[in-house]
Parts: structure tokens; sequence; C-alpha cells
């Protein structure tokens, strides 16, 4: 499943979610353009390498990229998902939000790869906090999403709760699958990132929406 968008009237521009996916989309590019060892070791010195830790690699981590897929992949869904929390929490209170989740999304997967020498890379854990926001306060939202079945492709419209959910059940199923991978050293998708940042997100805009209140967007369009 790919979501296009949700379908919520927004009523401001998203300018932090913007300037976080030119941010990455930045250090991406330069990533690539290093010379193989410079890159290398740009990415030694910043990724959230768990053997040799660096407090400030759980921040760094999160503007890092693996490739392609990936990069595109992450930025689309923060464009889909974060434009909406934005507006939901103020462009401030979302940008500390959003750095808050990649944090705890590292140091989940920090603590279930003690001792290991893979880097962990990307920003999937900090959109996953924003997957988490809007599952709670968009739960019946509808998403525009691309389907894949066997060789077809369709276009439905699925409950936001329905795609937020099955989505998490896919990270945490993973992740406990691969905890002898991990052990074992070998790389792959940084699921506990997942799982962590989401489940922070949850808790984070639960926490914001009862002490400071949010801004929700209660039209959808039909």
């Amino acid at each position: 499943m790919i979501p296009l968008r949700a379908l919520i009237y927004n009523t401001s521009f998203p300018a932090v979610t913007l300037a976080l996916i030119i941010a990455n989309s930045l250090v991406f590019f330069y990533e690539m353009i290093l010379p193989p060892e410079a890159a290398a070791a740009f990415e030694q010195h910043y990724a959230l390498i768990p053997d040799r830790l660096l407090l400030s690699s759980f921040l760094t981590s999160m503007f890092l990229h693996a490739g392609w897929l990936h990069i595109i992949g992450n930025m689309w869904f923060l464009w889909v998902f974060g434009s909406h929390i934005e507006t939901a929490l103020g462009s401030l209170k979302y940008l500390a939000f959003y750095l808050l989740s990649g944090i705890a999304a590292a140091v989940a997967q920090f603590l279930v790869s003690l001792g290991s020498p893979v880097p962990t890379v990307g920003a999937s854990g900090a959109i996953a906090g924003v997957m988490g926001a809007f599952l709670l306060l968009y739960p019946r939202a509808r998403i525009d999403t691309l389907i894949f079945i066997v060789i077809f492709i369709t276009r439905i419209q699925i409950p936001a709760a329905f795609m937020l959910l099955y989505w998490f059940a896919i990270q945490l199923f993973s992740g406990l699958g691969s905890v002898g991978h991990m052990l074992g050293s070998q790389g792959g998708v940084a699921y506990f990132a997942h799982v962590g940042g989401f489940l922070a997100g949850l808790g984070m805009v639960a926490l914001f929406r009862a002490t400071a209140g949010i801004r929700q967007m209660n039209y959808y369009y039909r």
C-alpha cells in the first residue's frame, strides 16, 4: 500500500515539513557526490552504530539514508502525514515532536542492537512518530491509497486507522522475527526504530493534546 494523500483540508502551509524534506535531501545528495571512502567515513561518523556510540548520532542518524528508494519512500510518507500534524501542532511544536520521535526511535533500535557494528540510518523512526500522531488525531480520515494486487494496480480510500495499525503490526512482527538477525550483526530494516518511533509519537501527541490543546481539522473530502 502506498498512501497518496490524506483527504483532509489543510489550512496552513507545512513549512517545517518541507524544510525537513529539503534538509534530508541535501544531506543525501552531499553523501552521493562524495568519493566512496569519504562517504563511508561520513556515515561512520554520523550514523548510529551501537558498538561505538556517539550520543550525537541519535540525532544525526535520522538525516542519513541508504539509497534512492529509502529516501524517496521516507520523504513521501513525511509529506503525506507530516503536513497535517504540523498544522495540528503548530510549526515549532511539530519540529520538536519530530526530532524527539526520531531520537526515541533511535534509542529503541539501539537497545535491541547492543554491540552491533551495523550502522542505523534514516528518518523513518521520526516519520513513524508522525504516523502515530496521525492515528490518534485523525483515525477516521480517509487515505487515498495505491494498492498492488498481484499484477493489478488500483486506487482506493482506506481509513487511516486501518492503514496505520496494519503498518504498525507489520513492523512489530517483522521486528520480532528479525531479532536473531540483529544478534548476528546482519543489516536490514530497523523495525524496532519504527515501533519505538510510532509509540513515542502516539504518547507525545496524546500528552500535547491533554496539556496544550491541538488544532484538529474536522473537514474531510468525500
